[in-house]
């Protein structure tokens, strides 16, 4: 079995097991423990996998990492653990910066068994760095993520390697989160840079309040437009099955449709379908993502099946709504536009694994 496919494996347990855990012991047993396994490493031999390692610091007697990992004799990783409910901050992360300087490991790790922060000493020698190079999250992660996560596995670990792309892996992660949180919520000077090369006149406050919209609605069409190219490039071979009047495309519409019993299908609604079918590609063929349209709220169901609803639209009124599905309830969350359904991302994709471990 390959890396990939023992994360999925441990990813579609974690919607199931999740509510059971409500301790830090429980997490290692549940998720942590399962996840330093898929790696290569024996965490039933003490001689490779250490819990509860000892690391004395200056004066600190006694204090302990809850994992080491070994490898010829070496200690290689260090991982400090936090409960699954835990949101990993800057504070979780004290004792790891105190063990780091008194032990040889290079790489150290901050976990609540879902989300993975890797950290190095990048920037001063010896001395952990305050953001991690590398993270991932088992529920949510992107091919090219397996591959850097390979690289920590008992038979690919090279210390050298790891090191080589580190510095890069920290930068484009830094940047990338720059970039999604002014696409998000633009900035006056991510929207001065825009504005400048195109308007002639002063950028008066005004100016930028306009420009602001602007490139807001930009973003919106940009986006819109790139997850249509994908979805007709991957489906262009066979076009997914809708509940739509035939002649009605999925794809691209600029009236509402009507279908049966009145029905209007949106064009937020077509956009939000197509963005949960982007979302889904990484864990489940989109052709087994269906659309079914209602009265009070579009639904996307898997294998058009409604025992298996992996989200619901609630567009008809002036507060969009996401209908989030969690076993057999659902939850309602405000969304200002339809590029917010990213944001849920990795429950819309945990519901699914769900319905695939059954």
């Amino acid at each position: 079995m390959d890396l990939i496919d023992r994360i999925k494996d441990i990813a579609s347990r974690i919607p199931k097991q999740i509510e059971h855990i409500q301790t830090e012991e429980a997490t290692k047993n549940a998720f942590i423990m399962p996840f330093i396994s898929s790696l290569g490493y024996d965490v039933f031999n003490p001689m490779e996998v250490i819990p509860e390692f000892t690391a004395d610091v200056g004066t600190k007697k006694g204090e302990k990492v809850d994992y080491a990992i070994k490898k010829d004799d070496d200690i290689i990783i260090l991982i400090e653990c936090k409960w699954s409910g835990a949101d990993l901050h800057k504070d979780h992360a004290s004792q790891l910066y105190r063990y780091f300087s008194s032990t040889e490991a290079r790489f150290a790790i901050l976990t609540n068994g879902i989300d993975y922060e890797f950290y190095s000493d990048i920037d001063e020698p010896n001395k952990m760095d305050s953001k991690p190079f590398f993270s991932f999250n088992v529920l949510h992660f992107e091919d090219h993520q397996i591959n850097e996560l390979k690289k920590f596995t008992k038979s690919a670990f090279s210390l050298e390697d790891i090191l080589t792309t580190a510095s890069t892996l920290k930068y484009t992660g830094a940047i990338k989160k720059i970039l999604e949180e002014e696409l998000k919520d633009p900035s006056d000077t991510f929207v001065r840079f825009f504005a400048s090369q195109i308007y002639d006149g002063r950028l008066t406050q005004p100016v930028i309040e306009q420009f602001t919209d602007i490139v807001k609605e930009a973003r919106t069409q940009f986006v819109n437009e790139r997850i249509n190219e994908r979805l007709k490039s991957a489906l262009s071979a066979n076009k997914p099955e809708t509940n739509f009047e035939p002649g009605l495309s999925v794809e691209s519409n600029n009236e509402a449709p009507t279908g049966k019993d009145g029905i209007v299908t949106t064009q937020d609604e077509i956009d939000g379908y197509n963005i949960i079918k982007a979302i889904l590609r990484e864990v489940v063929d989109v052709k087994r993502v269906a659309m079914r349209d209602t009265k009070s709220y579009c639904g996307i169901l898997l294998d058009d099946n409604n025992r298996k609803p992996v989200c619901r639209l609630h567009f008809n009124y002036a507060q969009k709504y996401l209908g989030v599905i969690s076993g057999k309830n659902e939850e309602r969350i405000e969304i200002d536009s339809v590029d917010d359904i990213f944001e849920y991302a990795a429950r819309v994709k945990a519901t699914v694994v769900e319905y695939e471990a059954d």
